[in-house]
């Protein structure tokens, strides 16, 4: 689970909240819990990505208090406790790209650039004042002294001096953007706030100790990467090599990579060597259209561009997250009546490591609350671990039908058939397996109050309602929880 939202109340109670839910979560089938980001930032109401100091996890008077919007360190220790006491991961959310909230502004020399492509210059060199001295006064050194100045920055997006709003890249000897970043814009290693130059020998030795030090402060079992395209590769891949040295423990890495098309995400994984998994973006967007389009989308193309399709032991498939969802940055919302079909698609088939966001299972907060589908989530869940096992045989029959069955394995005998309607309701002729001849079927979710029985070939004829998702099996020892 992806165990947050960007509307979370900035109440300092997220860490006890979270604590009293694993249990049940657990029970619900969760074995992974995705924390937000845990450092201290621009101020309590920060959502954690205006990252201010990656050593303060709520334990020093830093930006207006001790806690961040989420709690203090003792109360993430007690979270984190309590979900290895329940034999669940604790993934962190790492933010490397840039830091907010500067202590004190300097003046150096800048050349700003057009926003829209960042390798067009726009102006002369000149000197600018920026928010880029880094002192932590309220941390006074402890587990790091690194003080970060101008000179480990490549790029600034305000003139405090003249108070211009812009994209300044920063001057100094060997300093330019990175190579290793994607190529939108022009070069898009400058995202926000105060961009960190990664090819710099101190931030690097820093970045590098704090990681050997945050593995063992919290005790965490993963981290996903924020903002990987924005990021210098080189530096990225050090990074992973370095905390599978330094850690005791098989950690799980994966990141954001958000960028649609397949083949920079596959040009990213090959440069990485395979040791990083990345979130499916093209699934993802293909989900949002297919949910807002449903007349003139085709279901069989439902995978196409995706990194499960191409990479399927790689991709982290979602449905939704905290950027996607109505009002943020990248929204691309995957509408309410789809929900069903989504999560089935991503929790059911057996490619992937699915991730179910927080906001699409306790609901999402601002201007216009969203409820969640906590019921629907969980019951496809139960039907993940209970029958999703075995070889899978798909039946993409036409634009607004798709199915398809898994059989099983020697641990859990019997076969099960998803079929998916994107129109009017209709039926499947799909292949359980002639094990199952004779067999009669039902349907676990509710939708469909018939029974099928399949036929010396092993087939059977699924039915599915309008817009919506149907899952069958054996009858016998049938329980939905």
């Amino acid at each position: 689970m992806q165990a947050f939202e960007w509307y979370l109340p900035d109440d300092g109670e997220y860490y006890t909240n979270m604590k009293e839910r694993i249990p049940e979560l657990k029970d619900s089938g969760f074995d992974a819990i995705w924390l937000p980001p845990m450092f201290k930032a621009t101020g309590t109401n920060d959502t954690g990505y205006g990252i201010y100091d990656l050593y303060d996890l709520g334990e020093f008077d830093q930006k207006g208090a001790v806690r961040t919007k989420y709690g203090t360190l003792e109360e993430l220790r007690e979270l984190v406790d309590v979900l290895h006491e329940h034999d669940m991961q604790v993934f962190a959310d790492v933010v490397l790209n840039h830091k907010a909230g500067a202590d004190e502004t300097e003046l150096f020399k800048v050349i700003q650039v057009d926003e829209n492509d960042r390798t067009k210059e726009i102006s002369d060199a000149h000197n600018i004042e920026g928010w880029t001295k880094f002192t932590f006064p309220g941390r006074n050194g402890k587990y790091s002294d690194f003080e970060w100045d101008f000179n480990h920055f490549t790029g600034i997006d305000y003139d405090q001096k003249n108070d211009i709003t812009g994209v300044f890249k920063i001057l100094g000897d060997d300093k330019h953007w990175s190579d290793g970043v994607s190529n939108e814009k022009g070069n898009y290693d400058y995202l926000m706030f105060a961009d960190i130059d990664h090819k710099h020998p101190a931030v690097k030795d820093d970045l590098f100790h704090w990681g050997e030090w945050f593995i063992n402060h919290v005790y965490i079992d993963g981290m996903r990467f924020d903002a990987l395209k924005h990021i210098e590769r080189d530096f990225i891949k050090e990074f992973v090599d370095h905390i599978h040295d330094v850690s005791d423990k098989d950690l799980y890495l994966f990141g954001e990579y958000w960028q649609e098309d397949v083949e920079s995400k596959s040009d990213y994984l090959f440069e990485m060597e395979y040791n990083l998994d990345l979130f499916d973006v093209g699934l993802h967007y293909n989900l949002c259209q297919a949910s807002n389009d449903a007349d003139n989308y085709d279901m069989r193309k439902i995978f196409d561009n995706s990194l499960v399709q191409n990479h399927p032991t790689l991709a982290v498939t979602f449905v939704d997250n905290h950027d996607s969802q109505p009002g943020q940055s990248l929204e691309s919302f995957v509408e309410p009546w789809f929900n069903k079909i989504a999560y089935g698609l991503i929790l059911l088939r057996k490619d992937g490591y699915p991730c179910v966001f927080y906001g699409d299972y306790y609901g999402m907060g601002g201007d216009n609350p969203i409820e969640g589908y906590k019921d629907t989530i969980d019951q496809l869940i139960d039907i993940r671990k209970r029958y999703a096992y075995g070889k899978q045989i798909d039946f993409f029959e036409s634009e607004q039908l798709i199915g398809f069955t898994r059989h099983g394995d020697e641990e859990h005998p019997g076969s099960l058939a998803v079929v998916i309607s994107t129109g009017d309701m209709t039926s499947l002729r799909m292949d359980v397996g002639e094990d199952q001849a004779g067999k009669v079927y039902v349907e676990l979710t509710g939708e469909n109050e018939n029974e099928v029985t399949i036929d010396e070939d092993g087939f059977g004829e699924f039915e599915v309602g309008p817009g919506t998702l149907c899952c069958w099996a054996e009858k016998i020892g049938f329980f939905v929880k």
